[in-house]
């Protein structure tokens, strides 16, 4: 038996899977619906790595499909655009072309190392939105840090809220059932006594979770040399990560201000362009789109599936992205997203009564 929200997901990457096929076979996805660009959200690039847990799998493509999703932008005749440049295009009445963008969260090392030569390649710009707080060192990446517990051991202790429990983490059902309780964990309580916790476990059976993030993402200096690169552009993504939503309004306002600063003195500009941390629609609402704009952003993204359409330069810190799955690494699938027919058929769904 596949456990509550483990069976969720299952459910969730099934539908959206054989949705994906179904609109892929139907020629549904030559159609083109209204929206001016799609934005991805990418976070590793890298080869194939077998080891990773279903859950976090999601968050790692391949140099190769990058590259093919790029060819078939191009070949349904998407051009690429950097995101800071998209609002003003998507406001220009003239302009009737179609655009991709692309964009990366968190600022992994395999973004330079694999991400980069594919996207100079091909001559596409990208943003990096980086995390102050990773780059600094002084904050973890919590799912990862589960990921490497995960890896180490067949078997966890941890307070989940109502006493010591031993989680099994042998096989990869069990790894899955076990971060996903570790994300319900971090999204239900308060979120930076949860990361704490988390790194106690970690650093309790000899994993340092602030060396993991020196590992796995650029730090300041190597941001900035990415930074020189024509094609690159810096955004800023807070100090620590935490779900915006579910912080005071003086701890939403410093978030964005301090990686406002933190980046602008890595790359020698101010940042352009803002990232919600998750972004998925209960990590964002209209309170954090405010403060985007108080704090001057002229652009800022969610990630919230869908195309952009020229109507939402009414919203332009409320932008949609669209998450490059690395369950879904697939042309056909990419075809798919770019027609816009699935998000149009999920707000079809969801607009229907009860």
């Amino acid at each position: 038996m596949i456990p509550g929200i483990t069976l969720k997901r299952f459910m969730r990457h099934t539908l959206i899977r054989t949705g994906l096929e179904a609109i892929a076979l139907s020629g549904l996805s030559r159609k083109r619906l209204s929206g001016g660009a799609i934005i991805f959200t990418l976070h590793h690039v890298r080869p194939e790595h077998k080891g990773l847990s279903k859950p976090n799998r999601l968050l790692s493509v391949t140099p190769a499909f990058l590259d093919e999703t790029i060819r078939t932008c191009r070949d349904l005749g998407f051009l690429p655009i950097s995101l800071e440049d998209l609002p003003s295009r998507l406001c220009d009445p003239t302009d009737h072309n179609r655009y991709f963008v692309f964009t990366l969260d968190d600022g992994y090392r395999n973004n330079a190392e694999f991400a980069a030569p594919v996207f100079r390649r091909h001559d596409v710009p990208y943003t990096i939105f980086v995390t102050s707080g990773f780059a600094a060192r002084t904050h973890s990446i919590w799912w990862e840090t589960v990921e490497a517990l995960l890896s180490r051991h067949d078997e966890l202790e941890f307070d989940f809220g109502s006493g010591p429990c031993t989680i099994a983490t042998r096989t990869p059902l069990q790894k899955t059932v076990a971060i996903d309780r570790f994300s319900r964990f971090v999204q239900t309580s308060d979120e930076d006594a949860a990361v704490q916790q988390i790194d106690r476990l970690a650093a309790g059976l000899g994993l340092d979770p602030l060396d993991l993030v020196s590992r796995l993402t650029m730090n300041e200096k190597e941001l900035a040399v990415l930074a020189t690169d024509p094609l690159a552009s810096l955004g800023a993504h807070t100090v620590s990560h935490v779900n915006l939503t579910r912080v005071g309004e003086d701890r939403l306002r410093k978030e964005i201000l301090e990686s406002t600063k933190a980046v602008e003195a890595i790359g020698g500009k101010r940042p352009a362009s803002f990232a919600y941390p998750y972004g998925f629609a209960e990590a964002v609402g209209d309170r954090e789109f405010e403060a985007a704009r108080d704090a001057g952003y002229s652009i800022a993204v969610t990630n919230r599936p869908g195309l952009v359409s020229r109507e939402c330069t009414n919203a332009p810190t409320s932008f949609n992205r669209v998450s490059l799955n690395g369950d879904y690494q697939k042309a056909r699938y990419v075809r798919a997203l770019l027609s816009g027919v699935p998000f149009k058929l999920a707000s079809t769904a969801s607009a229907r009564p009860a």
